[in-house]
């Protein structure tokens, strides 16, 4: 059989990793072995953050219905646990977003949930 060259393939192959490796300092964006284990960290840790920002953004939601929450004399359990028994189905994005930008509605379901909680 004959002997196959990888002029081409391998000159695609590295310039498709030293352009995802472009901004790296130093070698890290002009030599290829330096540029892909730059890439494949890069993508580790993008793989990680996805799923990490999902986390984050549910603790920052948490922590601003918390604060509202306790501005209206109850707490963020309390507020989840009412709005639940009173079967009013809105996420925690959206009341976080209540929270802040619109707070008599937010009074208003924090009120809700109050009729819900035992005294």
């Amino acid at each position: 059989m004959a002997r196959v060259k990888t002029g081409y393939a391998r000159r695609r192959r590295h310039k498709k990793v030293l352009k995802a490796a472009r901004g790296a300092w130093g070698g890290r964006h002009r030599l290829y072995t330096a540029a892909r284990d730059t890439v494949l960290r890069a993508g580790a840790f993008a793989w990680r953050d996805r799923r990490a920002r999902k986390r984050d953004f549910r603790r920052l939601w948490n922590a601003r219905i918390n604060a509202a929450a306790r501005a209206h004399g109850t707490n963020y359990s309390r507020l989840i646990g009412g709005l639940k028994k009173a079967g009013v189905l809105i996420n925690r994005k959206m009341l976080a977003q209540m929270a802040m930008h619109d707070p008599e509605a937010f009074a208003t379901v924090a009120e809700i949930a109050k009729q819900e909680m035992p005294a």
